[in-house]
């Protein structure tokens, strides 16, 4: 029997998905723009902002009265940042760059997306979010999920970026297949033409993918036959990183004889 949503769940869904308009870095947006990109009316929209804005998760440009994220999201983004123990992996992110003269990035999957959290890819510029299909962090986090989320049969439809993206499930759950047997995932031109990408899981106690590692780059950088040492390097990151995320006392019991 399914259990009825509690009361104002609906409320609560929708002042989500307003947070999640502002994803990508997407600029200022009036009240207007939230109704249109979810389909609201813009009484709905404003009533909703004017609740996120009270809570401090919204605040709005006293000049054009459009809103952006607000304090409460930065503090708690800080807060989940430091929690995972993010602000530990910069430094052997920046190694593996340098040593690989590729980018180096660690993403967490977040439904049928893959978010960079550290890396060279995290810019003002550029928005954190990844296909899971067309990705090889997405594959990554796909082939060795986590309890409660699902693999390809998960995903809604799949969108071709180009024409050497998977966009059929039966395939990508073969492919799928195929990275679990490699320890590794590729994306040869799946996102972008032009780009190479070597993915591999940093593991938690339950062999789960907590995170997905990544190095990228041209084909002329990662060629065919450099890319054993490429996953060589990515691995002897992975590892150490698989210990500096842990909470403390399960990082000295990992690394005590």
């Amino acid at each position: 029997m399914t259990q009825a949503p509690p009361p104002g769940a609906q409320a609560v869904r929708r002042a989500l998905d307003v947070l999640h308009c502002f994803h990508d870095n997407a600029p200022d947006l009036s009240a207007s723009e939230i109704a249109r990109r979810l389909d609201l009316s813009t009484s709905t929209a404003h009533r909703l902002a004017r609740t996120l804005l009270g809570a401090g998760f919204l605040e709005q440009d006293a000049r054009t009265a459009r809103y952006r994220l607000g304090p409460a999201v930065t503090e708690l983004g800080r807060l989940s940042y430091h929690q995972r123990g993010l602000h530990l992996v910069s430094p052997e992110l920046a190694d593996l760059a340098q040593r690989t003269g590729a980018t180096a990035d660690l993403a967490l999957r977040s439904g049928p997306h893959a978010v960079i959290v550290a890396g060279g890819s995290v810019t003002p510029k550029v928005g954190l979010r990844r296909p899971l299909h067309s990705t090889a962090l997405g594959k990554v986090l796909l082939a060795w999920p986590r309890p409660g989320e699902g693999g390809a049969e998960s995903l809604p439809a799949l969108p071709a970026f180009t024409d050497r993206t998977i966009v059929e499930p039966s395939r990508l759950a073969d492919e799928l297949e195929r990275v679990r047997s490699d320890g590794h995932a590729l994306n040869d031109g799946e996102s972008a033409y032009g780009i190479r990408t070597l993915a591999i899981p940093v593991l938690d106690h339950a062999d789960s993918a907590r995170f997905a590692l990544a190095v990228r780059a041209t084909p002329d950088v990662i060629t065919a036959d450099r890319m054993d040492w490429f996953l060589t390097q990515a691995r002897a990151c992975a590892r150490a990183l698989e210990i500096l995320l842990l909470p403390p006392s399960e990082r000295r019991s990992a690394i005590m004889p």
